[in-house]
Formats: C-alpha cells, sequence, structure tokens
C-alpha cells in the first residue's frame, strides 16, 4: 500500500477514536475504510497540492471550494449507513472526491454541483478514472434533485444556515441526511438527519466543523 495512504488511513482511526466521546463512533465500517484505500485521493487534487492529497486537512480546488478532510470525508460516509443497493444523493459535488467514495459503497449516486466549471471537471475526471454508477448534475443543491428522488441517504458538503426542507422531503422514511449546519466564519456543527418510518425527522449535532458555505436558493448558478 502507499506509505502515504497508508499514513491516511491510520490518522483517520486515530481521529475516529478521539472524537468517539462526540460522534458514538470509536471506529469506521470496514467498508468505508476500504473505500478510501481503493480511492485515490492525489487523483482528485490541483497538481499545486500533490504532495499534500494525504494530509488530513481541507484542500482549495477552486472557485472558493475545498477537498474536504479524510477524516471528515471518512465520517460523514460512515454515519450515513449506507448499503451496496442504496440511492445517494450529494450536494456538492466538488472534486468529485467524496462522490468516488460514495459509489464504492452504494449502488447509484446523483451529485448535484453549484460551480459549472467543478461539474464538468468532476464528470470528466470519475468518467476517465471508471466510475459507472455516478450521475453529476450542475444546479443549486438547496432543491435536492427532485427527479431522482426520493434517496436512501443525503450527503451535503457545504455548510447551510438551515437544513434545507427541500432535501428532507426527498429523503425516503428511513433515511440518513448529513449536513453541516451554520454560517461561514461561524460556529458549525455536523448533523444527522433521521427520518423514521412514519415520515418524522429527528436531528442529532455529532461533531463541530467548518465547511465553506452552501450557497443560498437566491443565488444564481454559475456558468
Amino acid at each position: 500500500m502507499n506509505e502515504k495512504l497508508n499514513s491516511m488511513l491510520e490518522t483517520i482511526r486515530i481521529e475516529a477514536k478521539y472524537t468517539a466521546s462526540q460522534t458514538g463512533r470509536e471506529a469506521f465500517d470496514d467498508r468505508v475504510m476500504q473505500a478510501f484505500q481503493e480511492v485515490d485521493r492525489e487523483a482528485f487534487v490541483t497538481q499545486l497540492y500533490k504532495q499534500q492529497a494525504y494530509d488530513n486537512g481541507p484542500l482549495p480546488i477552486g472557485y472558493g471550494q475545498t477537498i474536504s478532510q479524510p477524516y471528515i470525508v471518512a465520517l460523514m460516509t460512515d454515519l450515513l449507513d449506507i448499503h451496496s443497493d442504496s440511492v445517494v444523493l450529494e450536494v456538492g459535488t466538488g472534486s468529485g472526491y467524496q462522490t468516488a467514495i460514495l459509489s464504492r459503497l452504494v449502488k447509484q449516486v446523483y451529485s448535484v454541483e453549484r460551480v459549472r466549471e467543478l461539474a464538468e471537471s468532476a464528470e470528466s475526471r470519475l468518467q476517465q478514472l471508471g466510475y459507472n454508477n455516478i450521475e453529476i448534475r450542475c444546479d443549486n443543491g438547496y432543491y435536492g434533485w427532485q427527479d431522482k428522488a426520493p434517496f436512501d441517504a443525503i450527503m451535503v458538503t457545504a455548510a447551510a444556515s438551515y437544513i434545507p426542507q427541500d432535501l428532507v422531503e426527498q429523503l425516503k422514511p428511513g433515511g440518513r441526511m448529513v449536513i453541516p449546519v451554520g454560517l461561514e466564519y461561524m460556529p458549525q456543527q455536523l448533523m444527522l438527519v433521521r427520518k423514521n418510518e412514519s415520515g418524522e425527522t429527528t436531528t442529532e449535532s455529532v461533531l463541530g466543523v467548518a465547511f465553506v458555505p452552501l450557497v443560498m436558493e437566491e443565488d444564481k448558478v454559475s456558468g
């Protein structure tokens, strides 16, 4: 195994134990960790940051966006409790790294990215790398992807000021959504939203985080 990749995986394991009192998860599912071994993070960062690809921190990918810290990617993925037959919505494709991780764990990933340049480059990158169970759309993530709903799980990779009702409605009964909530440069919380079989939802604060903002409804899509 790549030495840097091995170090990244070990850091994720250490971080999971360190934050277990907050997250309730001392270790992440073996399938999640296997997906991290299979997806090369270096392929999803710009040339400028190749040497830092396996560091446990976020990296810029352009257009004011970042590729998230590996531990946070692992935590959010694990919290979704997804299975091989799950259909998942991702809001915020970015470079496509989280998208690729999800694709190794589920039947189908639908991903929405508002920055056209990122959506197009991620789609091209994922196709070249052989990921064939991913569909990407350039649109405003606050509205989800109604045509493909409902979803077994929803992951939001940017911080919303509130939990969008459209996303809650597109979540299947029994499904889960992971979403950072809070304002930019202010305290944010990673929230786990559960919808029971009756359609009622509960929310749980998991961990303090720092994400770029999820653009509000009134803002226009880039491009």
